[in-house]
């Protein structure tokens, strides 16, 4: 089965050690692709890093809303010229996070605007994260209020999590939804739903790694090799064969990523 890792930290401390072997790891269970998102400053560095180092490995840049209210306009700065480097195909990790809610909900949105229109400027997709308390759903309607007001820039919700309705309402705008490890959590059951409703050249798949990790892969730590778990759990909510699900995957990832 061809694979493809559209979210995975490689450069996180918990791949400090051996993040050769976790890539070739990746590599012979089929991952053929893979991106390395920044969620500030030096991991943005880092993922650019990797990219040179490693053929298979795309890069992005940008500033998770864990940590907006610590960005000043210097370092966006840095952030948004680090975004026009050839080797960076996406703008983020970014986005609302009203679930533990590290920073305070102004300085993320006034972060997830400035994603949204650098990811406008350079017709890169910007990397969605999107999360609410349990039970509610104002970090989702925030969010699509947000891309609407933006002049619909590309984009991608990495990690669906959310009612159903939040999903078509996403679709709709023109956005690609990728499902990780979270679809077998509970509470995320309409994750399934909306799994049916993503045209295949807008549906991807990842592991968040080193988090979320899927039933049978290791809890502390998470790798790219484990993303076959979602996968398949994808082609058999959508009624596909695996093979053929894997094919596209990466057809839209090659889509969404375009390289310079």
């Amino acid at each position: 089965m061809r694979l493809i890792d559209s979210h995975a930290h490689l450069q996180a401390d918990a791949f400090a050690a051996d993040a050769d072997l976790v890539l070739g790891a990746a590599r012979l269970a089929g991952v053929e692709r893979l991106l390395a998102p920044g969620w500030d400053l030096a991991s943005s560095r880092d993922s650019v890093a990797l990219a040179a180092r490693w053929p298979r490995v795309d890069a992005s840049a940008g500033i998770h809303p864990h940590v907006a209210s610590s960005v000043d306009e210097a370092l966006w700065a840095e952030v948004a010229e680090l975004a026009r480097d050839e080797r960076v195909v996406a703008v983020g990790e970014t986005g609302l996070d009203y679930d533990r809610g590290f920073s305070p909900r102004e300085a993320q949105l006034v972060n997830l605007r400035r994603h949204l229109a650098l990811a406008l400027e350079l017709g890169k997709p910007a990397i969605l994260h999107c999360r609410s308390r349990p039970g509610e759903r104002e970090a989702q309607d925030d969010l699509l209020r947000e891309l609407e007001s933006a002049g619909r820039p590309p984009a991608l919700l990495h990690s669906f999590s959310g009612p159903v309705d939040y999903g078509e309402r996403a679709l709709e705008l023109g956005l690609a939804i990728s499902f990780s490890g979270l679809v077998f959590r509970r509470g995320e059951e309409a994750s399934a739903t909306v799994a049916l409703l993503v045209p295949a050249e807008r549906l991807l798949v990842e592991t968040d790694s080193p988090y979320l990790s899927p039933p049978g892969a290791p809890r502390r730590r998470n790798e790219p090799c484990w993303v076959e778990v979602t996968a398949r759990w994808l082609a058999d909510q959508r009624g596909e064969d695996a093979n053929a699900l894997g094919e596209g995957l990466v057809r839209a990832y090659d889509e969404m990523f375009a390289r310079a």
